[in-house]
């Protein structure tokens, strides 16, 4: 089925063969990774040169880790539940179910990562990230040395609270922008 949801609601969307050819060669790129043009992708290109940047964040935030994908996608879709964020919820939730092989576990993550079915260490990776997202000031120490209680480096906490930073941005754009989810994201990961 085509999804015709339009990707945001409240600025215009561009059309995608007006943008710059750099941010339409990426936009072509990942419509033939995902087998559909994420919703994000047309949206962000309101605004080219903050679009090439949050694009090159992202990107480094990918490349440039001590984490794993699939607690990357945890980050998120925790960090996004907290804050009620539908497109990131849906859209990384299907990231999450397909790089953990697990159907139901974005539902968890993203209502209550406190009860969700993942280990000890993820519990604490998401206990951090929520806590920074709800109550960044509160963030001490002792925060820090229980994650690296858990396993996790220094290097590592870096990047679970530059992953949390970076979402918190997006999830509040996107609250914005009312971006939308393609409808393709909510069946992505299930079999």
């Amino acid at each position: 089925m085509a999804d015709d949801t339009e990707p945001m609601t409240r600025f215009p969307v561009p059309d995608i063969e007006e943008l710059p050819e750099d941010i339409q060669d990426r936009i072509e790129e990942e419509s033939e990774r995902a087998g559909f043009t994420p919703n994000v992708f047309p949206a962000i290109g309101y605004r080219p040169q903050q679009a090439r940047a949050f694009i090159d964040y992202h990107d480094a935030l990918l490349e440039e880790t001590d984490l794993e994908r699939e607690e990357i996608e945890m980050i998120i879709v925790a960090v996004s539940g907290v804050n009620d964020c539908l497109y990131c919820i849906v859209a990384h939730g299907a990231l999450l179910r397909i790089y953990a092989e697990d159907p139901m576990l974005a539902e968890q993550v993203a209502s209550n990562h406190r009860t969700a079915e993942i280990n000890d260490a993820h519990r604490a990776m998401l206990d951090f990230a929520v806590k920074l997202t709800e109550d960044p000031a509160a963030v001490e120490d002792e925060d820090i040395e229980r994650v690296m209680d858990h396993g996790f480096s220094r290097k590592a906490i870096w990047d679970i609270g530059n992953v949390t930073a970076f979402y918190n941005l997006s999830n509040r754009m996107a609250h914005l922008a009312d971006m939308r989810p393609n409808e393709e994201f909510y069946t992505l990961g299930r079999d």
